[in-house]
C-alpha cells in the first residue's frame, strides 16, 4: 500500500513518495510506477506535459518499481487507519547533538531509499520509501534502541 502523488510527465510515471515541489506544474522525484493509467481516474490535474494527483495505491514492490494491481483511491476520499505510536508516547534517549549528526549522515547512508527525517522528543523520525524491518534492526545495532524510529512509506496490507 502507497500512499502518494503520481506524477506523469510525457508518459514516464513515478509515485512520489517524498517531498513535492511547489512550481505549477509541480516537480518531484520517485520511483518508477507500472501499470498505472489515468482512464477512469479523478482527481488528476494536468499542465503542459504533466499529470498529477494525489492517491491511495495497491501494488507490488520489488525494491524499485512499484505496480498497480487495484484501482487507486484519490487521498481526499481515502481515510487510513493510523500506524500505532512505535515509541508507546515515551521520549526517545537520543541527544539533539547525536541526533543532528545521525541525520547528516542519513541521505549518504540510505541512498534513494531515504524521503526525509526530524528530531522530536529525543527520537529522530526518519522517513524512507520501503522498510521490512531491516533498517530499523541496523538503526538499532548502530545507535541503539530509543534513538530512531524508522518509518516506511510503502507498508504491507498483510499487518
Amino acid at each position: 500500500m502507497a500512499q502518494g502523488t503520481v506524477m506523469d510527465v510525457s508518459g514516464a510515471v513515478e509515485l512520489c513518495l517524498g517531498a513535492i515541489a511547489e512550481s505549477y506544474p509541480p516537480q518531484c522525484s520517485g520511483i518508477p510506477l507500472n501499470g498505472w493509467s489515468w482512464d477512469g481516474v479523478e482527481g488528476a490535474e494536468s499542465s503542459e506535459e504533466t499529470t498529477w494527483g494525489a492517491y491511495a495505491l495497491q501494488g507490488t514492490f520489488d525494491g524499485e518499481e512499484f505496480t498497480v494491481t487495484q484501482p487507486p483511491i484519490m487521498l481526499a476520499l481515502y481515510d487510513p487507519m493510523m500506524a500505532p505510536d512505535p515509541t508507546g508516547g515515551e521520549p526517545g534517549e537520543g541527544e539533539e547533538s547525536e541526533l543532528l549528526e545521525i541525520q547528516e549522515a542519513l541521505p549518504d547512508l540510505l541512498g534513494d531509499a531515504y524521503l526525509g527525517s526530524y528530531p522530536d522528543d529525543g527520537w529522530l523520525w526518519v522517513d524512507v520509501v520501503w522498510d521490512d524491518g531491516t533498517w530499523q534492526d541496523a538503526a538499532d545495532d548502530d545507535y541503539g534502541p530509543g534513538v530512531v524510529i524508522i518509518r516506511s512509506a510503502l507498508r504491507s496490507l498483510d499487518g
